[in-house]
C-alpha cells in the first residue's frame, strides 16, 4: 500500500504526464507543491518530469477532408452514437491523429478524429501499447470500447478505444 507521501507524488506524476487529454481540472502547471504534501511528512518539491513533450501539433492544424469510414468500421461520431451497443466490444475506426502522448502509464495515448461529430463527439482517445503515429497520419484504428473510465484527477473520458492495434495507412 503506498504511504500519502508516494500516493501524493505519484498522483501529481500522473496529472502532469495527462496534460493535454481531456482534462476537466487545472493544468498541471496550476498546482503547488503545497496542495499534494503531507501534514506528517515534510514538504518536498515535487519533481516534474523532464522528458515529456507536450504535443507535437495542434488539433486545429490537421485536414480532416476526404475521410473515408473504415470497411465494417465506424466514425468517431457513430462510435459516440452507438457507445451503449459497442461497449466492451471490438470497433475499428479510421482517422487522423490530431494528439499523440507517448508512454503514460504504460501506454501510449491518441487522439484521433475523421471530421464527423460535433463538440464531445469528433475526438476520440485512444490507448496503445504498440506502433505511434505522427500527428497527421491517417490511421485505422482496432480496438475495445470502454465507457466512462475515470483515471482521477480530472481525466474522465466517456468514451474511449483501449489496448488498440494501430494501423498506417
Amino acid at each position: 500500500m503506498l504511504n500519502s507521501r508516494t500516493g501524493s507524488t505519484l498522483a501529481v506524476a500522473v496529472l502532469i504526464a495527462l496534460a493535454g487529454c481531456s482534462k476537466k481540472e487545472p493544468a498541471a502547471d496550476a498546482v503547488k507543491a503545497s496542495d499534494v504534501s503531507s501534514a506528517a511528512a515534510p514538504a518536498a518539491p515535487a519533481r516534474m518530469p523532464e522528458d515529456h513533450p507536450p504535443p507535437a501539433a495542434d488539433k486545429a492544424d490537421v485536414d480532416l477532408s476526404g475521410i473515408a469510414k473504415a470497411d465494417g468500421g465506424k466514425t468517431v461520431e457513430e462510435v459516440y452514437k452507438e457507445k451503449d451497443t459497442l461497449a466492451n466490444g471490438k470497433v475499428v475506426v479510421r482517422g487522423k491523429v490530431v494528439k499523440v502522448n507517448p508512454a503514460i502509464m504504460g501506454k501510449n495515448w491518441l487522439h484521433v478524429r475523421d471530421g464527423s461529430g460535433g463538440d464531445g463527439t469528433n475526438d476520440l482517445t485512444v490507448t496503445t501499447a504498440g506502433t505511434l503515429p505522427d500527428v497527421g497520419e491517417l490511421v485505422v484504428v482496432s480496438g475495445t470500447v470502454v465507457l466512462d473510465q475515470d483515471f482521477g484527477m480530472g481525466y474522465q473520458y466517456p468514451v474511449i478505444v483501449q489496448d488498440a492495434e494501430i494501423t498506417i495507412e
